[in-house]
């Protein structure tokens, strides 16, 4: 990464990025032909839902015929995240456009995100309009054509998981976590590994006690917490 924030450089720092799109979204495109939706539908889907871990959802209910009131609130819970996500990087388009910010909003997803928050390290803590909105069309389509990919050889890929396509978003995951703590000079390393740490706690305790599809949402909020205690406390 550098301190460049134009639509060039926004492709080349979210290609990584978007390679781990790829699998997810062969993935999720086996899925979707495995539930009876043809590509043109899992690719609809993808330009209209657009939020991963919601569309897997989308797809497991409509397999058993959940009532579509049901549907639509368990992906509002899952994607509520974003709610969160959008907070924090709409103080970086103050001076934008509505439009602008509606845009970035619709487009945010947990990687962009990420990678918006790592590229703070490089640019003076800015962001700009033409850099996230790069960003974030790249992976759209990304996304998009590897559903519509992933539907039309589902007939060929009997399980996935036997090529490890499930775990190319854990990966990806892990690989910005990393690039996060390494280039983030304004917190010690080892708060970041203690806040890291306590949040897998966490996790592992709210799978026993949340409901998952308020899982990511309260632990976000709680994982905030306790940094934030770690941080004015002991460092």
């Amino acid at each position: 990464m550098n301190a460049k924030l134009n639509r060039k450089t926004a492709i080349k720092e979210v290609l990584p990025t978007a390679f781990g799109y790829i699998g997810i979204g062969i993935a999720f495109g086996i899925v979707s032909k495995a539930a009876g939706l043809s590509a043109l539908q899992a690719g609809l889907m993808s330009l209209i839902a657009y939020g991963r871990s919601a569309q897997f959802i989308i797809v497991s209910m409509l397999l058993v015929h959940s009532p579509i009131i049901s549907i639509i609130t368990a992906a509002f819970l899952v994607n509520s995240r974003m709610i969160l996500m959008s907070l924090v990087t709409a103080k970086y388009f103050k001076n934008d456009s509505m439009l602008h910010n509606i845009l970035i909003g619709s487009l945010l997803t947990d990687e962009s995100f990420a990678l918006a928050m790592n590229k703070l390290n490089y640019t003076n803590n800015k962001l700009n309009f033409a850099w996230f909105d790069t960003a974030n069309w790249f992976a759209y389509f990304v996304w998009f054509f590897s559903s519509v990919l992933g539907a039309l050889v589902g007939n060929f890929i009997e399980n996935p998981t036997n090529l490890g396509i499930d775990f190319a978003l854990v990966a990806m995951f892990i690989g910005l976590l990393y690039l996060q703590m390494i280039s983030d000079k304004s917190l010690k390393l080892s708060l970041q590994l203690l806040v890291v740490v306590a949040t897998f706690i966490l996790v592992y305790l709210g799978l026993i006690f949340i409901p998952s599809n308020l899982l990511i949402i309260i632990i976000t909020l709680l994982g905030c917490a306790v940094g934030m205690v770690l941080k004015h406390v002991f460092f």
